[in-house]
């Protein structure tokens, strides 16, 4: 279904809303594998889904791609060869200089070679998308080599993604991997989306905010759902004058301060301009 939604809609609207398989994962499985929910995750799937719903309002259009000659066309941009060119080098450097060395004691270093050779995977499945539906319409896809130059290139990319992905959960916790990995992915794959297809080009202002802020609304829910999952939400987290004990406590000082407050004064008090009692 993944494939399939790249092939038909910007992948500046697709990846970002791989959120919402997290979120039917929590859902279901506080549901049928009797995990707990915390107010953490509640709070996170709602941002999820505002995030998402803020995302879809204000999708980018990406320019037309019908064909594997126009997808020849924007793989052949100097823009796009210079990102992937800086990708292959920053990932060959990563794999072969910073694993060895800061692999075991730095998640960004394997979850950073998994979103930057992510976002090529994603453009060989936009390709592959389209040679489906040429190949679909009766057009002689198969004697393309475009088409099976993307096949290799996505089966490549898929292998190192999935490889460095399981080295990044097996060192570090599922909680820590899941929510960096998702930010990192989708910030690649949403850079690599517009300069490839130019999807950013003609949005206005009104809608470049509104997909910023749901993105950042998305990534603030996979967070919360994630990161704080083992954390027990108890009274003593909230604020002072949130506690039930301390709200106890300044509501019978109210009353206590109306009761004195009540009382008649007797005694004299003193005014401007009075002498002092002497001593």
């Amino acid at each position: 279904a993944n494939f399939a939604a790249y092939a038909f809609a910007p992948a500046t609207l697709v990846t970002p809303l791989g959120a919402l398989s997290v979120l039917v994962s929590a859902v279901l499985s506080s549901v049928f594998l009797s995990e707990q929910l915390n107010v953490h995750g509640k709070v996170g799937c709602m941002l999820s889904i505002l995030g998402s719903t803020v995302m879809v309002i204000h999708a980018p259009q990406e320019e037309e791609v019908s064909s594997l000659e126009s997808m020849a066309e924007k793989l052949k941009d100097p823009g796009f060869i210079v990102f992937a060119v800086c990708v292959l080098v920053s990932s060959l450097l990563l794999i072969f200089v910073a694993g060895p060395r800061y692999g075991r004691s730095n998640v960004l270093v394997y979850v950073l070679v998994c979103s930057a050779i992510g976002s090529l995977s994603v453009s060989c499945v936009k390709g592959l998308g389209i040679a489906l539906k040429e190949l679909f319409a009766g057009k002689p896809v198969l004697k393309e080599p475009l088409g099976w130059v993307l096949l290799l290139c996505l089966v490549v990319c898929i292998s190192v993604q999935i490889n460095y992905l399981n080295k990044a959960l097996d060192i570090f916790s599922t909680s820590v991997v899941t929510p960096v990995y998702y930010v990192l992915f989708t910030t690649a794959v949403m850079t690599c989306s517009a300069i490839l297809f130019k999807e950013w080009q003609h949005m206005v202002l009104d809608n470049v905010v509104g997909t910023i802020s749901g993105f950042l609304t998305i990534v603030c829910g996979i967070f919360l759902l994630h990161a704080f999952r083992d954390v027990a939400f108890a009274p003593d987290l909230l604020p002072l004058f949130l506690q039930p004990s301390r709200a106890e406590l300044h509501a019978a000082w109210r009353r206590l301060s109306r009761r004195q407050g009540s009382i008649p004064i007797t005694g004299a008090v003193p005014v401007m301009g009075d002498k002092a009692p002497s001593q």
